[in-house]
């Protein structure tokens, strides 16, 4: 016979803000060691100025839990869509401080 609490299930809301989303076709990752910090960007085609959408800030344990939760996710996607192509510049663009 276990002891154990029963597990509560996470309740979670959406305002109907958040749930639009933002679009963003860059992400820049930098990190202390405390913390990785996620700025969305949006760019638009043939222009040099990127906007930043959404920031979010994570400690590095749940960056390491982010990744893998997209590894995972990316690998049933592929599976049920098909490979993922990606292109890999030769020369990525600098990305410049923000201001």
């Amino acid at each position: 016979m276990s002891h154990e609490k029963p597990r509560k299930a996470l309740e979670i809301q959406l305002e109907k803000e958040i749930a639009q989303g933002v679009y963003a076709n860059l992400a820049v990752v930098t990190h202390t060691d405390a913390e990785v910090t996620l700025d969305f960007v949006y760019v638009q085609p043939q222009e040099i100025l990127g906007t930043v959408r959404s920031r979010v800030i994570v400690s590095p344990r749940h960056a390491k839990r982010l990744f893998l939760a997209l590894q995972e996710n990316l690998g049933r996607y592929e599976r049920a869509f098909g490979e993922i192509k990606i292109d890999v510049p030769s020369d990525p663009p600098e990305i410049q401080p923000y201001h």
